[in-house]
């Protein structure tokens, strides 16, 4: 009998999908929980190392 994956948390579906990898279900209903593009950042990449270096420690200052 499977698991009600609809009431794990994040956390518990995860260790389930790593201890059952050919558990279809629970992959792609693990996968929509993810986070939605629109939250991510996206970075231009034809910018230099040092161009992206700059970025990023002026996102991590203003973390801090």
């Amino acid at each position: 009998m499977k698991p009600n994956f609809e009431t794990m948390t994040r956390k518990e579906l995860k260790d389930y999908v790593l201890a059952h990898r050919d558990d279809q279900e629970a992959v792609d209903l693990l996968m929509s929980r993810r986070s939605p593009d629109s939250e991510a950042i996206w970075y231009d990449t034809s910018l230099s190392q040092a161009q992206i270096k700059e970025i990023l420690e002026k996102k991590i200052q203003g973390k801090i």
